[in-house]
């Protein structure tokens, strides 16, 4: 049985969906959110920001013979929505040839569960904050700034097709945000780390905000006295965690249809294809349980599910929405995300990992002549088309006769996504993940990065200390 939100009833659905396919289109959809946005910010003990938004509208779209058109609306009557419909429909000519499937919600297994959004007027936040500012500053008479953040998005969706979908989705991304500058008079030094899931207060309890905050200044002051780092073809060791982004950006990037349908992909057509070394094994999955990244259903109503995308070193699968789909004859992977409905849903990540090796972290250190320790990542770019990546190393250490020895900084990891995956020989066990706001062509939505430690056996690393 269909399930109605957004006092919406099937028979005005109908309507919408039966103006939108009157000139032969071959699907209609219609998008609809309600959405608030809040964060509360407190910089050297003070609050400093508070700010709250709500978004609402809708989005709709009619795709015939590979061409999509899209409109959206604030204020989401039936009458409205009818006309705006019918005006997409008139850019296209012809009769109509689709009928509506009957409606259907799917029974999906609830994964994101949120349940107290927020904390009695903010005060279980602002504690937050003011314990992890708290103690950056009497870690060190070196930190002379801490900025910290919670920020929420609370957001409600109700998706319907004319393939019968009728599914609704409610989200709860709460994210603790907490950056350290350290400086010794002449010279500073910012690191940021932060812990976010798909829950709401609840997500904290077992939380640390004061040992979070430690590990944030403790990487601050370290790379204040760091030496530049010396460039080179060296061994590099990636640290667990926020370390997979160079997995989503230099190699999953490259698997979503948004890059593949169009050919503008260096994995195009490599599906059953060797494209990393035998040890790897990847994922992308929307149902681990309250995680960042993780949905019930997509933006297209698509329940959410694990896929497997790179396993034993081969390709496996793509990240595809229902568009694309039928262009590149490869499965719908539940992965169609969007910022809002002001942006039309596409192909995205959720939570994107490598699956945990045989190794142990001490054996990948033990094994490492020299080389670099890339114990926290930071932002970069890349080129989906070539899978050509820069990015940079927050927080890093040189090892030299296996083991860690001095903090260098400015550290930059260049190279290309299919060279990566084939240089990565040792992969340790301790899995962990990193959040962040991944941003395409439909927004930034929340995604899940990480990795257990890997170590790749050499690539391209610069730095302002010269070669080494």
């Amino acid at each position: 049985m269909a399930e109605f939100k957004f006092n919406l009833c099937e028979k005005c659905a109908t309507r919408i969906l039966e103006a939108a396919l009157a000139t032969g289109g071959e699907f209609a959809e219609v998008y609809m959110e309600e959405t608030t946005n809040e964060a509360i910010e407190m910089t050297s003990n003070n609050i400093s920001n508070v700010t709250c938004n709500k978004v609402k509208g809708a989005s709709i779209r009619v795709i015939k013979d590979g061409t999509e058109v899209v409109g959206a609306l604030t204020e989401c009557t039936v009458e409205n929505m009818v006309a705006l419909a019918s005006k997409l429909a008139e850019s296209f000519t012809g009769e109509k040839t689709t009928e509506i499937a009957p409606f259907v919600t799917k029974e999906v297994k609830k994964i994101v569960d949120p349940k107290r959004v927020r904390g009695e007027n903010w005060d279980e936040e602002i504690a937050l904050m003011a314990n992890g500012s708290k103690a950056a500053f009497e870690y060190s008479n070196e930190i002379v700034q801490v900025i910290s953040s919670v920020t929420k998005k609370e957001q409600e969706i109700f998706v319907f097709a004319s393939d019968g979908t009728c599914q609704s989705d409610y989200r709860c991304n709460t994210r603790f945000n907490l950056s350290a500058v350290a400086s010794d008079g002449k010279n500073m030094q910012s690191v940021h780390q932060s812990f976010g899931r798909n829950q709401g207060m609840e997500m904290f309890e077992g939380f640390d905000p004061i040992e979070f905050a430690k590990d944030v200044a403790h990487d601050a002051v370290e790379m204040l006295h760091a030496d530049e780092m010396q460039g080179g073809d060296i061994p590099v060791v990636i640290h667990n965690g926020f370390g997979g982004v160079i997995l989503h950006e230099a190699c999953v990037h490259g698997l979503e249809a948004t890059s593949v349908a169009p050919g503008m992909s260096v994995f195009c057509g490599k599906l059953g294809q060797k494209v990393a070394s035998d040890i790897v094994n990847a994922v992308d999955t929307g149902i681990d349980e309250n995680a960042w990244g993780s949905i019930n259903v997509d933006d297209e109503g698509t329940p959410a599910q694990r896929n497997v995308l790179i396993e034993n070193g081969i390709l496996k699968s793509y990240l595809v929405d229902k568009r694309n789909s039928k262009k590149m004859n490869h499965p719908i992977t539940g992965s169609s995300r969007r910022e809002t409905y002001k942006r039309v849903t596409t192909s995205r990540m959720t939570n994107t990992y490598f699956l945990p090796g045989e190794s142990t972290f001490e054996e990948i250190i033990k094994n490492t002549k020299f080389g670099l320790f890339a114990k926290k990542m930071g932002g970069g770019s890349v080129n989906p088309a070539t899978g050509e990546f820069n990015f940079a190393v927050n927080v890093g250490y040189l090892i030299e006769d296996g083991k860690i020895t001095k903090p260098v900084r400015g550290a930059t990891l260049v190279g290309s996504g299919k060279d990566v995956l084939m240089r990565i020989d040792m992969i340790a066990d301790n899995l962990d993940v990193g959040q962040g706001m991944c941003g395409s062509l439909s927004g930034s939505v929340p995604t899940n990065v990480g990795q257990p430690t890997i170590r790749l056996s050499h690539m391209t690393v610069g730095g302002k200390g010269g070669a080494k």
